[in-house]
């Protein structure tokens, strides 16, 4: 899988744009100068980058190192500061309770993966973070603009409900959209949106 990553951002285009995801830009008062974040699957950075120029120090992990490098060359390109992170979100050792903000803009794993992963991104959050999601949406099966082929990797809501058990969902939704990120993510496509808050101590 690792390969399959590396392979798909060894060119010199920026597989998915260099813009921010519509969802995450959308939010934008919640991020403010100073605060912490961890953008996890960030790939070529664009999500980081942006975050990082509004002033928060931004954490991005991916396990490419070929899409970390250009998040770090899209970085310099910008003039911003990125700390990444090379590791495997399965068997990394997440950290707990240190963010302010985890964005996860389509980060797909198998089932059993994706649980473990999505309670390890709630617990990285400090009480009262928030965490903002995009994922596409089982119906995405019926559309060529991105995404796994495989539907067990596509979430819907009540996956992340169930996933994310104790977390407070602010926001909630899966609709159809149009996308346009790049040559990897272009046209209509079915999407699951989240924000969702680690509940105070």
């Amino acid at each position: 899988m690792r390969e399959f990553w590396d392979n798909r951002y060894s060119g010199t285009e920026y597989v998915y744009g260099t813009a921010p995801n519509a969802y995450l830009l959308a939010h934008h008062p919640l991020y403010q100068p100073g605060q912490s974040v961890l953008a996890v699957g960030d790939g070529e950075g664009r999500n980081g980058v942006w975050l990082a120029g509004r002033g928060l120090s931004v954490t991005a992990v991916d396990f490419s190192q070929q899409a970390l490098a250009k998040a770090q060359a899209l970085a310099q390109h910008q003039g911003v500061t990125l700390e990444t992170i090379w590791a495997d979100l399965v068997g990394w050792k997440w950290p707990r309770a240190r963010y302010d903000h985890i964005i996860s803009i389509y980060l797909h794993l198998p089932p059993t993966q994706r649980r473990q992963v999505h309670q390890a991104m709630l617990e990285a959050l400090k009480p009262g973070g928030l965490l903002l999601m995009e994922a596409f949406h089982p119906e995405q099966m019926d559309y060529h603009s991105g995404g796994p082929r495989d539907p067990g990797m596509l979430y819907n809501g009540v996956m992340l409900r169930e996933d994310f058990v104790g977390g407070e969902f602010m926001e909630l939704a899966e609709l159809a959209v149009e996308l346009d990120e790049g040559p990897g993510h272009r046209g209509r496509a079915a999407v699951t949106r989240a924000l969702i808050r680690r509940p105070d101590v």
